[in-house]
């Protein structure tokens, strides 16, 4: 169980404490819209009776911010709770979570002693049937929510909610308060420093930014993470033209975060950098 609480005007987040993920609900007059729906059916059941227990209305539209189990798992709850609801997504989300999703339940069954093994293997997935490229609106009646797909970085299919009247983003893992943002084997760490920028062309002094993971933060920390992962980006580049390996550019930098957190954003990285930016490594 977790406390919705409202951060701004019909705007509502809970904290789970499984994978510290947010939920967030963006009311208004045809109901509630739910961004992210956790990472499994028992996980997003408990979300539904919360969401109940708030008593702010009907669950009328879904919004997946990115592919990640944690945020989507729980759709198919939703819609068993609430009816054949649109779930909304960027194109390439919904692809990844066709493409992976199920190697995410596969993961779970070669651990039996994980103790959400049986609520992930329970799990159906439901890909998102509403998807767009660029951006789109939804109405909800007296307002509008508007989905920007600011570029590749946390996935190659992020988004982030904007609630223009309430002066909220919802950024989902593209900004991550708990802990350092996460690079993952689907991560673009050469792109995430400029779909930041975009992110933070939309915000104002004032704006409430809610993160995928941990608590709500304003402009000025979304811009020091940006200038954090823009460190990252530009260390990786810096590496791979002076010609340093691969193997040994995690050793090599110096880094904003522990190495342990970035030996996959190096690799991503040396990865995406064009032939032009690398020199044959060192002797």
């Amino acid at each position: 169980m977790a406390e919705f609480t409202e951060v701004a005007e019909r705007v509502w987040v809970a904290r789970y404490e499984w994978f510290d993920v947010n939920v967030t609900l963006v009311g208004g007059e045809r109901g509630l819209l739910v961004v992210d729906t956790h990472g499994s059916a028992a996980a997003a059941r408990e979300v539904v009776d919360d969401v109940r227990r708030l008593g702010a209305g009907e669950v009328v539209e879904v919004v997946n911010t990115h592919w990640h189990f944690d945020h989507t798992f729980g759709n198919d709850t939703f819609r068993e709770a609430y009816g054949a609801l649109p779930i909304h997504a960027h194109e390439n989300a919904r692809d990844e979570l066709e493409k992976w999703g199920e190697q995410v339940k596969k993961r779970y069954d070669d651990a039996p002693e994980d103790p959400r093994h049986d609520d992930i293997m329970a799990t159906r997935i439901v890909l998102p049937d509403h998807t767009f490229s660029s951006a789109k609106v939804l109405d909800l009646g007296d307002r509008a929510v508007e989905l920007v797909h600011p570029g590749r970085g946390h996935t190659s299919g992020d988004l982030v909610v904007r609630v223009p009247d309430a002066d909220v983003v919802l950024a989902g893992d593209l900004v991550e308060e708990s802990s350092p943002p996460y690079f993952n084997d689907d991560s673009w760490p050469m792109d995430w420093p400029l779909s930041l920028d975009i992110v933070l062309g939309l915000l104002t002094p004032a704006t409430v930014v809610v993160p995928g993971h941990g608590t709500p933060v304003d402009r000025d920390f979304v811009e020091e993470q940006r200038n954090t992962v823009g460190i990252v980006a530009e260390t990786i580049r810096d590496l791979a033209s002076r010609g340093v390996p691969v193997d040994q550019a995690l050793e090599a930098g110096e880094w904003p975060w522990p190495r342990e957190h970035l030996a996959t954003a190096v690799r991503r990285g040396y990865e995406h950098l064009p032939r032009s930016q690398k020199r044959l490594p060192l002797i």
